[in-house]
């Protein structure tokens, strides 16, 4: 009986290995990780938003139609770049990277100052913050500009591996931080480390720049009063429970009210006025608190299946972009989810930054949802995965794209763009031998020659 239900394991063990070597495994883990991840955060931002939105606006939906509307309209913008060839992806990286500094410099002398930062930019009525979109135009902009040095075989000196990353990079930075907004600068610092560690930098060159960066937050840090506030609280925030420590404190408390298996969606109670900003910053908390160890296990679950998928398609493609791109996009989505949940659990000071596809936001929510179509594009760009999808046909893009009779001019953009085209090759004709006519032609079969004359008359018409 023993040996028949571990045999019985073993098979669906070697049955979901086997799952996980099919051509289109990266794609559809992306895609419904992703998608779970944005379901899950609706329903928490609903949750942890009804109390605040009855007493300010008299409904309990109007932060959540917010953030409804903001999914909405990064539904279809996923999955139309997921749809997308590569060669668009590099080829709006540079604009991309000009309109991100334009927005933060915007920011930087015009922007609405929130809670002592400088973040957020009005631009008709609609309240945006550049930082968040800035994160993919960087990590766009950084994957084609090593991908094409790679290709150009220029990547043989670690200058080349620093201009202009570096200057872009530190341009960014800065804009961000004259807004106060340090969190955001360590995960652009971050997609900076993984570029270079992708690229093989020399393990000189990676330390030296992981301890710039360091020494830069270090900086950073001891000359604002109230980021030296939170690292004191951090290491205690019992010092100051009603200050400094209140944020930090009900966050763990959330979690450790929750339990195994939570006090039951809608019941928080930190919700109620105690913990401030439960629908962005420590969302976390409340999911804690609500669906209790297992609701945190399953998001952390979500985002490993989430991050092992953007890897797996690093790892298999063979382009240099797309490999540099899919790591960077998977460093700036975990790397921030692990900087927001650590600052949860009070394993780092308080950073205040959202956690991707959960918190409320629609800054930040668009511009992850369309990183999550950058790496569905990237997954299709799997080897094995071009051959099924080629098998299959044209997508409704190709077929949306030839019903308005734009495939040529899409062809002639990429060919100036310096994109690939495919096409197809024929093998040159050879011309016919001529006869001459007074020359007799015989035939054989399986009794010898047979003369020409008495061949069938279709034969010998000319």
């Amino acid at each position: 009986m023993a040996e028949t239900k571990a045999g019985r394991e073993r098979a669906l063990w070697r049955e979901w290995a086997r799952s996980l070597n099919r051509p289109l495994t990266s794609y559809y883990l992306i895609l419904s990780t992703g998608m779970m991840l944005i379901a899950l955060g609706l329903v928490m931002v609903l949750s942890s938003t009804m109390v605040n939105s009855i007493t300010e606006t008299g409904s309990a939906f109007s932060v959540f139609q917010r953030q409804l509307v903001s999914a909405a309209i990064g539904l279809p913008l996923m999955l139309l770049a997921s749809q997308m060839p590569l060669w668009i992806f590099r080829m709006v990286g540079y604009p991309a990277m000009i309109v991100s500094v334009a927005l933060l410099l915007l920011t930087a002398f015009q922007g609405t100052e929130v809670n002592g930062a400088m973040r957020w930019l009005e631009i008709g009525g609609l309240v945006i913050q550049p930082s968040e979109p800035a994160k993919l135009a960087f990590a766009l902009w950084g994957a084609n500009i090593l991908a094409r040095k790679e290709e150009l075989k220029e990547l043989t000196e670690w200058r080349q591996l620093l201009i202009p990353l570096v200057p872009g990079c530190g341009l960014l930075t800065l804009l961000v931080l004259i807004g106060s907004d340090l969190s955001t600068t360590l995960v652009l610092l971050l997609v900076f480390l993984a570029l270079l560690w992708v690229v093989g930098a020399p393990g000189k060159l990676f330390v030296a720049m992981f301890g710039l960066v360091l020494g830069l937050a270090a900086i950073v840090i001891a000359i604002e009063p109230f980021r030296m506030t939170r690292i004191t609280a951090f290491l205690d925030p019992g010092a100051d429970p009603s200050g400094s420590g209140f944020q930090s404190l009900h966050g763990l408390y959330a979690l450790g009210t929750g339990g195994i298996f939570g006090v039951g969606i809608g019941a928080s109670r930190e919700k109620w006025g105690f913990l401030p900003f439960a629908e962005s910053d420590f969302i976390f908390a409340i999911i804690g608190e609500e669906f209790g160890l297992i609701g945190t296990i399953l998001v952390l679950c979500l985002l490993g299946m989430l991050g092992y998928a953007g890897l797996r398609v690093a790892f298999r493609v063979k382009d240099p972009f797309s490999r540099l791109a899919a790591f960077a996009i998977s460093a700036w989505i975990i790397g921030q989810s692990m900087i927001n949940i650590a600052a949860v659990i009070g394993l780092v000071p308080v950073t205040g930054i959202p956690l991707p596809l959960v918190s409320y936001g629609g800054s930040a929510l668009i511009p992850t949802m369309l990183a999550l179509g950058v790496l569905l594009a990237l997954a299709r760009n799997e080897p094995q995965a071009q051959k099924v999808l080629a098998a299959r046909g044209p997508g409704w893009l190709q077929r949306a794209l030839s019903w308005l009779g734009l495939e040529n001019f899409v062809a002639s953009v990429q060919n100036r763009a310096g994109g690939t085209t495919s096409k197809r090759t024929s093998a040159p004709s050879t011309p016919r031998p001529t006869r001459k006519r007074d020359t007799k032609t015989t035939a054989k079969n399986q009794s010898g020659p047979v003369p020409a004359g008495d061949r069938p008359r279709r034969n010998r018409r000319r």
